[in-house]
C-alpha cells in the first residue's frame, strides 16, 4: 500500500522507465509462488486478482470508500484483459488503475500491469455497476463520487456508450 500525500490525496507513481504514464495511481503487487502454473508463469486467472488488489486500493484511497468488505457498493459487471508478456516468479508488479468513464450507474476502470523491469505484462478494463445490496438493484453514481474521481484523474470523465452506440450505460 502506498502512503497518502500530506494533503490527503493518494500517492501514485506518475512515471516509469519509459516516461510519463497516464496511470497516476499504482500499487506494487508481489507475484506469489502459488500464482505459478505448469507453464512456469503466473496462471492467466491471476491477472484479475492483480487488478482486484489495485482496484481495492484505488477504491478506498481515491474514491474514499470504506475499506471493509461489507461496505463494497458495486458489482463487477464486465472484465476485459489482454496478455502481453509472461509474468514470472519472483517479481513485484506495478499495477496502474485509472477511471476512464462514469455513467449514470457505472464506473469504468482501466489497468496496466508492469513487470519489475517496466515491461507491460497485462492491460485491461472493468466496468463496476454501483449497487444497492439492500434493494437488490443498481444505484446511481453519486455526484460526490464523480467529483472525487474527476478531481484525482484531472479531467471531466465521459459517459460510456454500449457497443451498439444506442444507449448510455
Amino acid at each position: 500500500m502506498t502512503e497518502d500525500r500530506a494533503d490527503g490525496t493518494p500517492q501514485g507513481i506518475t512515471a516509469d522507465a519509459r516516461g510519463p504514464s497516464p496511470f497516476r495511481f499504482r500499487v506494487p503487487v508481489p507475484v506469489r509462488f502459488r500464482d505459478i502454473d505448469v507453464g512456469a508463469h503466473a496462471h492467466h486467472s491471476h491477472a484479475l486478482a492483480y487488478f482486484e488488489e489495485a482496484r481495492w486500493e484505488y477504491w478506498t484511497r481515491v474514491a474514499k470508500r470504506e475499506a471493509r468488505a461489507d461496505a463494497v457498493d458495486y458489482i463487477l459487471a464486465e472484465a476485459r484483459l489482454r496478455y502481453r508478456a509472461r509474468i514470472l516468479y519472483p517479481d513485484t508488479l506495478s499495477v496502474g488503475v485509472r477511471t476512464v468513464s462514469v455513467g449514470r450507474t457505472h464506473v469504468e476502470l482501466e489497468y496496466e500491469v508492469r513487470k519489475g523491469g517496466g515491461e507491460i505484462a497485462v492491460t485491461g478494463s472493468t466496468v463496476l455497476v454501483m449497487f444497492d445490496y439492500a434493494a437488490g438493484r443498481p444505484a446511481a453514481v453519486s455526484g460526490a463520487l464523480r467529483e472525487r474521481l474527476e478531481s484525482f484523474e484531472g479531467e471531466k470523465l465521459p459517459r460510456r456508450r454500449d457497443p451498439s452506440g444506442q444507449n448510455e450505460v
